[in-house]
């Protein structure tokens, strides 16, 4: 399975890529294009919408055909596809599309990685793992900071976009050639199950509304708005931007690799997700109280939110332990449904939330509301929370 691993890990650097490279493009598109923050956090919002609209298609795909082709056609079909209408792009409608269709091929990614990892590797390792995928993907919210404002400097973003679009043919070429799909478990291919075996399981549902909120505020502030808020609240420039975006994105990478074995030394994956969440809630209420901070301030900040905002694999291995083999890729791909959905929710909220709050030309003030957004659901979701059986971690 080795380099069925590899070029997993490589579509995903690629799909985390594609889901923050925007905050850096926000000046340069801007200038070239007249397309503003608002018209990007829509494109964003396209991104996630399409992500999310594929995760049930995806869980039937992986679950009836394997990882290795679902995830080929579509990231060769879609990524590859996106990126070049990137390229070519004169305004918003085709920055939108472009961003839908990379959501589309960027869609079986992470649930490709995580249906191997339930299927060739023992339980026990499920959250590590998934956590240590998570860590070396996000190499791709690193290349969408400062590398990437330093390359579109360079090159500009249309040959960047090119680039791009070269590299994603290569990795999902890379995928069908030489990825193998794990070994079934005995009697997988007989009970295919439904999705209303998933939903009929009321511990799990209780996990359903964090997983809503839980990658809101981390995705959506570190895929566009923390570039805005540096900009126009620090006249940041792109290069400063990359800077902020850098930071919050190492935080994010290391906040991975800090969660994956912190439920093994616990042995509770909730009271992780729990503690992680309520510091996250705390990184979220100081942007909310004072969003007009100096600027390494606010970058601590989000580094904060990005580092406590990184329990997603933890929380995943908890919704996973209520499955039986034949039914992980439908239940993982409910739980990203909600996850990724619920970020395409927040992305496009926060556009109209933010055009009226900045009405009266206080854009400090309209950044606090915008946070505050992120803040309440994330609260009222851990709310449910609570109630949510506390499955064991397994040691062996």
């Amino acid at each position: 399975m080795r380099m069925t691993i590899v070029f997993l890990l490589a579509a995903y650097v690629l799909s985390q890529f594609y889901r923050v490279f925007l905050a850096v493009l926000t000046p340069v598109l801007g200038a070239d294009l007249g397309i503003s923050a608002e018209e990007l956090a829509l494109a964003l919002g396209f991104w996630f919408a399409a992500f999310a609209a594929m995760q049930i298609p995806v869980g039937t795909a992986l679950d009836r055909f394997g990882p290795r082709m679902t995830t080929a056609l579509l990231l060769g079909l879609g990524g590859a596809g996106g990126a070049a209408l990137f390229a070519t792009a004169q305004g918003a409608v085709q920055i939108h599309l472009a961003m839908a269709l990379l959501g589309f091929g960027c869609s079986p990614v992470l649930m490709a990685g995580y249906y191997v990892v339930a299927h060739a590797f023992r339980p026990a390792l499920f959250s590590i793992l998934a956590a240590a995928l998570l860590g070396g993907g996000s190499l791709g919210n690193i290349l969408g900071a400062a590398p990437m404002a330093a390359a579109v400097e360079a090159w500009g973003w249309r040959a960047v976009m090119w680039g791009l679009m070269a590299a994603t043919l290569v990795v999902a070429a890379g995928l069908a050639v030489f990825a193998r799909d794990p070994a079934r478990a005995e009697g997988h291919g007989a009970r295919r199950g439904s999705l209303l075996d998933v939903l009929r399981n009321p511990g799990f549902l209780l996990i359903l509304p964090l997983a809503f909120t839980n990658n809101a505020a981390s995705a959506g502030i570190r895929g566009l708005w923390a570039g805005p808020w540096a900009g126009e609240v620090h006249g940041a420039d792109a290069l400063t931007i990359g800077h902020v975006t850098l930071a919050m994105s190492l935080a994010m990478v290391l906040g991975n690799f800090v969660y994956g074995p912190a439920d093994r030394i616990l042995g509770s994956h909730k009271r992780v997700v729990l503690v992680g969440n309520l510091c996250l809630c705390l990184a979220l209420a100081v942007l909310v109280a004072m969003p007009g901070m100096s600027l390494v301030g606010g970058a601590v900040a989000l580094a904060a939110v990005g580092f406590f905002g990184s329990s997603y694999p933890v929380l995943m291995a908890h919704g996973r332990a209520f499955f039986p083999a034949h039914l992980v890729g439908r239940g993982m791909t409910v739980l990203n449904l909600m996850s990724i959905g619920g970020i395409a929710v927040a992305q496009f909220g926060t556009a109209p939330l933010f055009r009226a709050a900045s009405a009266g030309g206080d854009v400090t003030f309209a950044y606090g509301m915008l946070f505050l957004f992120f803040l309440v659901p994330l609260v009222l979701s851990l709310a449910f929370y609570l109630f949510a059986a506390d499955k064991p971690v397994a040691l062996d």
